[in-house]
């Protein structure tokens, strides 16, 4: 099956929208520590989201992944294990670095590594860019890159107007870089993750599953990775910090966290966090011989549409008209991007 590139983008696209909302709902808990809230909607988000959509839309789940070899499953849970830590150092490059060169480098190289590896590993990136829309396919991840790295300036000068200035963050350059390559990495895993699972994908088409839902059986075991890193860390933050109570509803605040409406809203933001790879697996099932720039699409649709929540959460008001354009030419770039890339997807089809 080709697919079609164009519908993929808006799937991803979809994805992206569902990645830069997810947050939102989880600024509305109140009464937890960032542990407790992350793994309670973590477990929606990396275990009872992937299982469930994967069971009803799967021919035979079970029996899909209980054929598959040992090592396949062993390696897309490896990546996803790798993603982790991407996700957990994440934010210590923002905080060494700054907003915009902690996110040049680590969402750059998170878009470099996700996007290429899989075809340098297999040794068809030469083959890929020697054709018409192959070349188009690697201008539009350049100007991605562009894009990511304009709005990642306009955030710091946003930063900078606002006085939200170095105070805020510990700046030191070499530890930032390092701690923003090994992020960068690590983030980029997930993407490799979904390219070994690629016998999970064929064995779910020769179950009789629909096209279009083929990678959700990948999701269940590379996100079970993503579960394991979490897992680990949160475990070792409740018990330093003593906050498993804070499930039962006892806090270190005066008053008693609302028990019900914070299980909601953990559930409704890790459900959201999980319907980004949901759409992206639907993209990536239309990308044709292309599905690697994917992951491309994926970063693009994330930053642009977490950008322009910015604008609705009012996050950029006070800045000036030079910001405003700035962070608009962005927005700009990063959308021209994904239609490229598409362009080039679309070129590629027979």
């Amino acid at each position: 099956m080709n697919g079609n590139p164009l519908i993929g983008v808006v799937f991803h696209w979809m994805g992206g929208l569902s990645s830069a909302s997810f947050y939102v709902p989880y600024k509305r808990i109140r009464g937890w520590s960032w542990e407790i809230f992350w793994i309670v909607g973590g477990v929606f988000s990396w275990l009872i989201a992937p299982w469930f959509f994967a069971s009803v839309q799967t021919h035979d789940l079970l029996g899909v992944l209980g054929a598959t070899a040992g090592d396949t499953l062993f390696w897309c849970w490896f990546w996803g294990l790798m993603w982790g830590f991407g996700g957990l150092t994440f934010g210590l490059t923002m905080r060494y670095l700054g907003l915009s060169l902690g996110m040049a480098v680590a969402l750059g190289l998170t878009t470099i590594i996700g996007t290429m590896g899989p075809p340098i590993f297999r040794g068809t990136l030469g083959a890929l860019a020697a054709t018409a829309s192959g070349t188009m396919t690697l201008i539009g991840i350049a100007i991605t890159l562009a894009g990511i790295i304009v709005v990642a300036r306009a955030g710091r000068a946003k930063a900078l107007e606002l006085g939200a200035v170095a105070q805020k963050t510990e700046f030191n350059l070499k530890k930032g870089i390092a701690i923003a390559i090994f992020s960068g990495v690590m983030s980029g895993c997930f993407a490799w993750g979904l390219e070994a699972g690629a016998p999970i994908r064929a064995a779910s088409l020769a179950a009789g599953t629909n096209p279009l839902w083929q990678g959700l059986p990948v999701l269940c075991v590379v996100l079970a990775g993503g579960l394991t890193t979490n897992l680990i860390w949160c475990s070792i933050l409740i018990a330093r910090n003593r906050s498993l109570k804070e499930l039962v509803g006892n806090s270190q605040e005066a008053e008693r966290p609302p028990l019900a409406r914070n299980y909601m809203l953990a559930a409704l933001g890790g459900t959201l966090w999980y319907f980004q790879f949901f759409f992206y697996t639907m993209g990536e099932s239309q990308m044709g011989r292309y599905g690697f720039s994917s992951w491309t699409l994926h970063m693009a649709s994330i930053i642009l549409f977490s950008t322009l929540w910015g604008f609705v959460l009012k996050e950029w008001s006070g800045t000036s008209a030079r910001v405003r354009t700035m962070v608009w030419t962005g927005i700009g770039l990063l959308v021209g991007s994904t239609i490229v890339i598409g362009i080039g997807n679309y070129l590629a089809v027979d």
